[in-house]
């Protein structure tokens, strides 16, 4: 029986998830590794829908999927389990007449923790951002994913002194690159259990469809947006490159605000750009950088605008004369 104090969430399909050919891509390599009994490890910068893509593989799986997220407090026992709380036991014994005894005993109770749900009843581990841990927290991971067997602790109580992975146990991992803040370096020991898998920035056209369906935007103005991010992107001069999350951003506040691109008031939407993304690509406290990158999203903003603006007086002049020649 699994304790109730472990989450363990059904696999269904991700809302809004777009499935292009660089997406199908990816889901048909990974599942191929997976299905021949290899853990994987999704690497790559924030922002790069590496959590989406592992949340989108266990849903093909079709297992339940217990999902950890790594912490630079995490100890070995937060991953296995550990001692919470008393059972209490009592016993009232009445056999001679009028007389009351009454013994009470007092037993920890072993609680086991995540990684050891998922170990025990084969469900899909997804370890999100596993490099945030602390390397030692990880180790009880190696015999897991070599030998697939898992040490326990003495205290758990009657059982063996291990625990056997069931075969149907997958698992995922996810982590950013170790210049991040909060980032330690993975053990090669645990990185050469795994195949890792780097995932860089999008294609224009899943970029454009991970914007239009995360926000419902129209196809027009999905494009500006994405040009504008990918724009600055390749301008090569943030101190981080801004990804489809900053798309999302703008994409959705737009809509909420029910103004477009081209006709916003006040400059609304090149405020909204350089505030998004001077907050995505810059560091806490770097005012330097983020009047530069607001400045690159000016002209940005402005090559991407005047262009639309000469199509559509371009097409709106091709449709008069059509009228007038019929």
């Amino acid at each position: 029986m699994i304790d109730e104090m472990t989450t363990v969430l059904e696999p269904s399909p991700l809302p809004d998830f777009v499935e292009t050919k660089y997406i199908k891509d990816i889901t048909n390599r990974t599942l191929s590794y997976i299905k021949a009994g290899f853990p994987v490890h999704f690497r790559g910068v924030s922002g790069t829908g590496k959590t989406t893509m592992a949340m989108h593989i266990a849903s093909k799986i079709s297992r339940p999927v217990v999902l950890i997220h790594g912490d630079e407090e995490f100890t070995t026992s937060d991953l296995v389990g550990g001692e919470h709380g008393y059972r209490f036991k009592k016993i009232v014994d009445r056999f001679v007449s009028r007389v009351l005894k009454v013994e009470e005993d007092m037993v920890k109770r072993w609680v086991d923790n995540r990684l050891t749900v998922a170990c025990k009843y084969g469900f899909t581990l997804i370890y999100d951002e596993f490099t945030r841990s602390r390397p030692e927290a990880n180790n009880i991971l190696l015999s897991i994913l070599q030998e697939k067997m898992m040490d326990l602790p003495v205290g758990r109580g009657g059982e063996e002194p291990y625990l056997r992975v069931d075969p149907d146990f997958t698992a995922i991992f996810t982590s950013n690159p170790e210049e991040y803040a909060g980032v330690h370096r993975s053990q090669d020991a645990l990185r050469d259990r795994m195949i890792t898998m780097d995932v860089d920035h999008f294609d224009y056209d899943t970029e454009l469809a991970i914007t239009q369906a995360k926000s419902k935007l129209s196809k027009q103005h999905a494009e500006i947006i994405v040009n504008i991010v990918r724009g600055l992107r390749e301008s090569g001069k943030c101190e981080f490159a801004p990804t489809v999350r900053g798309c999302i951003m703008i994409a959705k506040t737009l809509k909420v605000q029910n103004i477009t691109p081209i006709r916003s008031a006040n400059g609304a939407f090149m405020q909204m750009c350089q505030d998004i993304l001077a907050s995505e690509t810059s560091r806490v406290g770097s005012k330097t950088n983020q009047a530069k990158v607001k400045d690159i999203v000016k002209e940005l903003v402005k090559k991407e605008l005047g262009a639309r603006k000469t199509t559509d007086i371009g097409e709106r002049a091709e449709k008069e004369t059509i009228v007038e020649t019929v």
